[in-house]
């Protein structure tokens, strides 16, 4: 007989809502790459805004970096129309 070590406890004073936001985060981070613009978590509540926080990072990363290689190959010859 074997007995299963599990390395990982439990705090028992948490709940399922208090998970680390950090997790929230990545995954709005990751959905901002992937094209998922609904905020996968209840609306007003910590998980919600940290998911948008990450959302909202990605996106301005992104913004940086389209405004910086534009100005980089002059793409106001581009969009003169």
């Amino acid at each position: 007989m074997q007995l299963r070590i599990n390395k990982r406890k439990r705090n028992p004073n948490l709940s399922k809502y208090d998970a680390p936001l950090k997790i929230q985060f990545n995954r709005g981070l990751s959905d901002f790459k992937r094209g998922k613009t609904i905020n996968p978590y209840n609306p007003n509540t910590m998980q919600a805004r940290e998911w948008d926080r990450g959302f909202n990072i990605s996106y301005f990363q992104r913004l940086e970096r389209v405004k910086r290689d534009e100005a980089r190959r002059g793409s106001e010859k581009i969009h003169a129309g």
